[in-house]
């Protein structure tokens, strides 16, 4: 049984937009083999559709070795959604949730395979909340936004996170790996 990891890019102020940092080759490399050793990505409605665009990528490839091959990472993987708006789902690789949040990431964990990964803010919290996040990755880009949306808005109760390790990128993004302390709200 693998964890479940969420993974997700900030700036250095704490906010969560895909405008505000520019992720390199080499960022797009991690998260590329991040991917290729996962079994599943999680995300609500609103990541995942931003997140259709690497189809556009696989069909029109930029030329880029890091971007285009992390496309066919992102196509590969299957992804679960959450929403209660859509009606289906338009990747091919991906499918609408079942089950609640807390059973379907249960379901996952009972599994034999590898490592479950989480792209999407709201539900990033969400599990953190329910102690179901194992392992918990933000990627700090030397950005500060000044505004946007923030990582940790809605989360209530007191988490105590375990620094594991740590990655620096030549960029100077900073990935921090966490393993969050259960039950300790």
């Amino acid at each position: 049984m693998g964890k479940l990891i969420g993974a997700i890019n900030m700036t250095l102020d704490g906010y969560c937009d895909h405008t505000a940092t520019t992720p390199d080759a080499e960022i797009h490399q991690h998260y590329e083999k991040l991917l290729l050793e996962g079994d599943a990505i999680l995300y609500g409605r609103i990541t995942y559709q931003l997140m259709e665009y690497w189809k556009t990528v696989l069909e029109n490839p930029t030329g880029e070795k890091a971007m285009d091959d992390f496309a066919v990472a992102i196509d590969r993987i299957p992804k679960i959604v959450f929403s209660h708006t859509l009606k289906s789902t338009e990747w091919e690789s991906a499918r609408l949730a079942t089950l609640p949040l807390a059973e379907e990431v249960l379901s996952l964990k009972n599994q034999e395979g590898k490592n479950n990964l989480v792209g999407c803010r709201s539900l990033i919290i969400q599990l953190l909340q329910l102690n179901l996040l194992d392992e918990l990755q933000l990627c700090v880009h030397p950005v500060i936004a000044g505004g946007g949306l923030p990582l940790f808005e809605n989360l209530k109760d007191r988490k105590i996170l375990k620094l594991i390790k740590t990655k620096t990128f030549k960029g100077g993004a900073v990935l921090f790996y966490y393993k969050p302390e259960k039950n300790n709200n």
